[in-house]
This record gives C-alpha cells, structure tokens and sequence, in this order.
C-alpha cells in the first residue's frame, strides 16, 4: 500500500478489541467460579500468547514503556493462589489447571462469535478475510524489525477460526501486535526510549499539565522516573522550557514523524487487493463496531 494510508482504519482496531465480547456473560461467570478480578483472570489468559516455555516479565505486555514491574505482580500472584500459574526460573506460567480456563474461554468465544452478526454476512467473510490477508502480508514483511509482538499472533490463533467473525477477531488481534512493533520500531528510529516516548505521547496526547498530574496517571513507570523523561524532554528540546507541560515546535514533529513512520511500516506491506478497498473496509469495521456496543 502506497500513501495516503487510511489513517481512520487503526483507532478501529483497538476499539473492536475492546469491544467484540462486552456483550458474552462467559467471562463474568468464570471470574466469579474462580474468585478473581478481571486483572488476574486476564493475565492468566494473556499467558496463551506467550512462549508456551513461560513468559519473563519483559515478555508481557507492552513492557518496552515499562521502568517498573509492579502492576503485573498483584494480578499474577492472584492467579498464583488458585493454582492457575506459577512463577519459576524467571517465567510465569500456565499450570494444567490454567490451560484448562483458557481453553474453556477459548471455546466459550468461538461459540459467542459464530453467533454475532453484525453487518451482512458476506460482507463479514470479505472483511475478515481482507484483514487476514493483510495480516499475512505484514508477519512475512522485511520491516519492521522489531518483532517482539507479532508472534503472539500466531498463538493466539489457536486453531483455524470456525466462524467469519472469529477469522475477524484473530486478524485484528494479530494487527495489532505486528502494529505495536511498527510503533516500537518508529520511535527507536528516532532515537528515543519506550518509557520517554510515553511521556512524549501523552503530552502529545493533551492527557496532563504538569509533571506530577502525569505521574499520577502512568502505573508503569516510577513517579521518579517520569520527572526525570520530562526533564530529559526539556534539555533536549522537545518540551517547552516552561513549568508546565507542552511539546515544543520539535517536539510535535518529532511526535508527528513516529505516527507517520508507524503508518508506514504498519501499512506498506499490504497488499494492493486489499489497498484499493480500504475505504470500503474503515467503512465497515466502522460498521461492526457500532454493532458490538
């Protein structure tokens, strides 16, 4: 795919990832058997898109903006104390027991998503085959280098989807890992950090005024830690010199260059089928989405 990309495409994939089972009570009821918040039945379930060896804290998440580990430990341990992970030789885990609830998520979802109907039926195959065609292209593409996500695809595609929706569901999910490694990629060209580039982004972002308003809002990092990327920010010109908080003149184009590498990374590989109907996909993820509320 050539520019102009369609820049309204990728905010509708995050957004049908939070969306596509708000609706299915299975979630709700397993949490309930099992005595966990939604945090700790998650990250066990997260566990199935790792290395089946186990997953270093480094390995979970987005742990490249991360300077502290402490927000994966409490859901963990919690999950530890019903039998579902363990913790050994530097890995989190799935117990046989946790191999079990994720499977029955697993099936539960498969079932729920043959079900949902949310735009025509054969505009929901075409859609979802046109994303997974996509996704095909950019897991074999030479950039962007950085890979840490964008195996997890393949696992959590943990069998051929048996519905048009769940072949949706695991070509989103899977564009979204290869795009966060675009994302990765692009602001290590630019020499930053992931934890700077948070702060940088949420300032970019409009999300706080002030240095400690920010570090009251970003768990993953050290409130020591944003201080000092904000400070770094200012002495190296990207921030405005000024107490409070506000990108620079080259701050906002440096920003603005990260999200437009992102974009082209993440969207290049594409293949030309599936670049000349990208209006008609935005259009109708757009579509799905408003269904799924």
């Amino acid at each position: 795919m050539r520019a102009p990309y369609p820049l309204a495409l990728p905010p509708l994939l995050p957004q049908f990832l939070q969306r596509r089972r708000a609706k299915s009570d299975y979630p709700l009821r397993a949490m309930e058997r099992l005595g966990l918040d939604r945090p700790a039945y998650f990250s066990t379930i997260d566990l199935g898109t790792q290395d089946p060896r186990g997953a270093r804290p480094a390995d979970i998440q987005n742990s490249a903006y991360r300077t502290t580990d402490d927000p994966l430990r409490a859901p963990l341990a919690a999950a530890e104390s019903v039998g579902l992970v363990r913790w050994a030789d530097g890995r989190w885990s799935l117990t046989d027991r946790g191999k079990i609830v994720l499977d029955e998520l697993r099936r539960a979802m498969e079932a729920y998503f043959g079900g949902l109907s949310p735009i025509d039926a054969d505009e929901l195959e075409r859609l979802a085959r046109l994303l997974d065609d996509a996704l095909a292209a950019c897991v074999v593409a030479a950039e962007p280098k950085t890979r840490a996500h964008t195996p997890r695809a393949a696992r959590y595609r943990w069998r051929e989807p048996s519905s048009a929706f769940a072949r949706l569901d695991a070509a989103i999910y899977g564009l979204w890992q290869v795009r966060d490694d675009c994302h990765v990629q692009a602001w290590s060209d630019a020499g930053l950090t992931g934890p700077t580039v948070d702060v940088l982004t949420r300032v970019w972002r409009g999300e706080a005024r002030s240095d400690d308003e920010l570090a009251g809002k970003i768990a993953t990092q050290g409130p020591s830690d944003v201080r000092a990327a904000t400070q770094r920010l200012r002495v190296d010109g990207l921030f405005t010199s000024g107490p409070g908080l506000a990108l620079s003149p080259t701050g906002t184009a440096v920003r603005e260059r990260i999200e437009a590498e992102t974009d082209r990374y993440f969207f290049a590989p594409w293949p030309d089928p599936v670049a000349a109907q990208a209006e008609w996909v935005t259009e109708r993820l757009a579509a799905v989405n408003a269904a799924l509320l």
